[in-house]
């Protein structure tokens, strides 16, 4: 239970903490006085450096947060962390992400998303850590049908980055047979908003048209994605974390349920007053043509979930975008 003014301060550990999804947690936790939230991340250069030191700068400016510039393979300072602070609850969201980067870097995909992953779950178990959540990927669904997918449906993986994923999966599952902690696993699927990565759609387009150059739009831009606003996403991992689940492992789609076809998230954009020229491809070998999911699971646990417009989580993103395109 994180949320109750009346208890005692949690000691909360986010790993990627200067990461999308792991800094978007990060800012909604520390809002919380009761909560102590500790973020390491090893701020690497997938992305611009400049955006993740700007999240930290944020976060840092309030007092219940502490930063550590830490990676996963460091096991000997993870383990000093852990000893040092005795945390409630770990939310494990490092990992090197990118489907298209993993065909071309297989190497750190093994490391940061399957070695470190363990080096992480052996910790939760040494330090009898109460609860452990950590980020899936609905990429372990793969292209094959039907739709939507449901977290019992049957699995595909098609590159090192989904494979990593569906290891990280029955990893901690098997771990989860040995100990006490609660363990949860998270397949987000396409989340987009405010400090999101440049490499995925939104932000992708926004720097083509910056730099005025050409935006390649593969399958002819005929992909559907289940596209989940970061505070939907967000609010549903925080309302999971003090909700009480009956398993002691389990894993829940994080997602909208909605198909959007990618041109109508363009359309938007360009409604907007941003556009620039688009270059029709085929299917990239990286990519799936459709993929959505069953959010009936997580509703069950998770009462009143509200999930925004695509049409004002994408307007909120681009906003966003213009006051902060500094930093790209």
């Amino acid at each position: 239970m994180i949320y109750d003014n009346k208890m005692k301060k949690q000691k909360i550990l986010i790993t990627g903490a200067a990461g999308f999804i792991g800094y978007s947690l990060c800012k909604k936790l520390v809002d919380k006085k009761n909560n102590e939230v500790i973020g390491i991340d090893n701020l690497n250069t997938y992305y611009p450096v400049k955006l993740k030191k700007e999240k930290i700068k944020e976060l840092k400016s309030k007092k219940n947060f502490q930063f550590f510039k830490l990676d996963l393979l460091e096991k000997n300072k993870l383990n000093d962390l852990f000893k040092r602070m005795k945390f409630n609850i770990v939310y494990n969201f490092a990992a090197q992400a990118g489907v298209r980067y993993s065909f071309e870097n297989p190497d750190s995909y093994v490391n940061s998303n399957i070695i470190g992953f363990n080096n992480i779950l052996n910790l939760i178990k040494k330090f009898e850590i109460k609860k452990f959540f950590f980020a899936s990927s609905s990429s372990v669904y793969g292209d094959i049908g039907p739709f939507p997918k449901k977290e019992n449906s049957k699995l595909n993986t098609l590159n090192i980055y989904s494979l990593s994923k569906l290891s990280n999966e029955i990893i901690a599952k098997s771990f989860s047979k040995k100990l006490s902690t609660q363990i949860i696993g998270l397949r987000f699927f396409s989340i987009y908003g405010e400090w999101g990565r440049p490499d995925m759609l939104i932000l992708k387009y926004l720097l083509a048209a910056k730099k005025k150059s050409n935006f390649e739009l593969f399958n002819y831009g005929n992909h559907y994605r289940d596209f989940t606003y970061i505070d939907d996403a967000v609010q549903i991992v925080l309302k999971l974390s003090k909700s009480k689940i009956g398993k002691k492992f389990d894993i829940f789609n994080i997602c909208s349920s909605k198909p959007i076809k990618i041109t109508k998230i363009l359309k938007i954009i360009n409604s907007l007053k941003i556009k620039t020229k688009v270059t029709k491809k085929p299917l990239h070998a990286a990519d799936v043509l459709k993929t959505y999911g069953d959010n009936r699971k997580v509703k069950r646990i998770v009462k009143n979930i509200k999930f925004t417009n695509y049409k004002i989580g994408v307007q909120n993103t681009v906003k966003w975008y213009k006051k902060n395109r500094h930093l790209f």
